[in-house]
């Protein structure tokens, strides 16, 4: 499959289509070198995007010549604000393949919902852009094989929004960990213990003046507007979101994951890139409201020789072990702790023995990718060997849940090995035109 799959207008005629292909291929071979300026195009920059895009606006060395959203309203202010910082107005645009068809553009910054991370990607790798896309990898398990699958192919580099991976702190418990403190290491957990709120039932209406409200939901059903399947709250909906546990869940267990696997490592053993089974508890137990993801939940990821948890409690307002978000890994010699901004190591008494503060590094995780786009290194949050595999654990979490037991994922297929009717929640059953996902042999 190419770009064309992808495009209402424009390229109808094979010899324009030919020279639009040249042009991609040309931008694709050309490499960013040490002193250039990085040209960006920045989409969906309403909440986190809104994040990315004063990061990426922030830095001498980028340029942002497109910013890309379907709220008009969110559009404007956001233009006005890089014009403001920058002194180089944007151009502001609804539909981001414009910015890939400009040669000028090096890299795709997605701020965009879930359900729109996988055919951005996608089409930036096949445009010869680098991308960096925010967390979860996609809205579910294919989407995630076919992104890799196209930066692979078209050696694009990726990085993913877990900017942990860029913390400071972060990297020096996995120094800690590294060196094997904590003895023989055979579980690990990681969890969410923050208040969120109820998202009520209000009634259908119009979408705002100025909201492109089909763009928006691109490859999603077509349904009725509703203000909670909209901006903040679409991530509690099946069709466009992944739950807490693919929204901030993917930070923690990323972490509590790494931690695992470092841990292990350091008495010279290889954690395996996905467990073995995947088993999953919990439901709607405290909010009335359209939420459709649970809001209580409990996964346990089976590994050999090992243990990975994950729980989620949405609707308390108390920490689990000094932190409403955070990971841990238990050894025989001790244990540590990881939040937000600190980690804290203990020995077998309890009695804390190291620690370190600092917090994670949003514009370090930039810099990061943008200095891979230069060296062309995998970047701190890879896609392919860190991203995507950390994401997929959330995506399965998913599945397990909405099975109702326990599933065995095959990677070698994508598929569960024991119960083939929930491959169903793997994907999208379908994917509204022109959005069509390509199967990962077709990209």
């Amino acid at each position: 499959m190419d770009r064309r799959t992808f495009l209402n207008a424009g390229f109808s005629a094979a010899s324009t289509w030919a020279v639009a292909r040249a042009s991609l291929a040309t931008a694709a071979e050309r490499k960013v070198g040490p002193n250039d300026r990085i040209v960006v195009a920045v989409v969906g920059v309403r909440g986190r995007g809104s994040g990315l895009l004063s990061a990426f606006a922030s830095l001498p060395e980028v340029q942002v010549k497109y910013v890309a959203d379907v709220d008009e309203s969110v559009l404007k202010q956001r233009v006005a604000s890089v014009a403001e910082r920058t002194g180089q107005r944007p151009q502001g645009i609804k539909d981001f393949r414009r910015a890939l068809d400009d040669p000028a553009v090096n890299a795709l910054v997605l701020g965009t919902p879930d359900h729109w991370h996988a055919i951005p990607t996608i089409l930036a790798c096949q445009a010869g852009k680098d991308v960096y896309v925010e967390k979860p990898d996609g809205h579910n398990a294919i989407e995630g094989q076919v992104m890799v699958a196209a930066a692979r192919k078209y050696k694009r580099i990726v990085q993913l929004g877990t900017q942990a991976r860029s913390g400071p702190h972060l990297l020096s418990a996995m120094a800690y960990l590294a060196k094997g403190h904590l003895g023989k290491v055979r579980f690990a957990k990681a969890w969410e213990s923050s208040r969120q709120g109820s998202i009520g039932h209000p009634p259908d209406s119009t979408p705002p003046p100025g909201v492109d409200y089909d763009m928006w939901l691109g490859p999603a059903p077509l349904r009725p507007f509703n203000i909670r399947r909209f901006h903040g709250s679409w991530r509690w909906f099946f069709d466009y979101g992944t739950g807490d546990l693919g929204n901030d869940g993917v930070h923690r267990l990323d972490i509590a994951r790494w931690a695992l696997e470092t841990a292990r490592s350091a008495q010279g053993e290889k954690l395996p890139a996905l467990p073995q089974a995947v088993s999953a508890h919990g439901g709607k137990h405290y909010f009335d409201d359209d939420q459709e993801w649970p809001d209580t939940l409990m996964v346990t990821y089976d590994y050999p020789g090992c243990v990975l948890t994950y729980e989620m409690r949405i609707w308390s307002a108390y920490p689990m072990e000094g932190e409403s978000e955070g990971a841990a890994v238990f050894g025989d010699n001790g244990y540590m702790i990881i939040g937000n901004h600190r980690w804290r190591a203990f020995d077998v008494k309890g009695k804390q023995v190291a620690q370190d503060e600092a917090g994670y590094n949003d514009l370090g995780h930039v810099r990061n990718f943008l200095e891979c786009m230069r060296t062309r290194k995998r970047p701190a949050a890879d896609l392919e060997t860190i991203g995507h595999p950390s994401s997929l654990l959330c995506h399965l979490g998913n599945a397990a849940w909405r099975a109702g037991h326990t599933l065995r994922f095959d990677p070698a297929t994508y598929t569960f090995r024991d119960h083939p009717e929930d491959n169903k929640y793997l994907c999208r059953p379908e994917y509204r035109k022109p959005w069509v996902l390509p199967k990962a042999s077709d990209v």
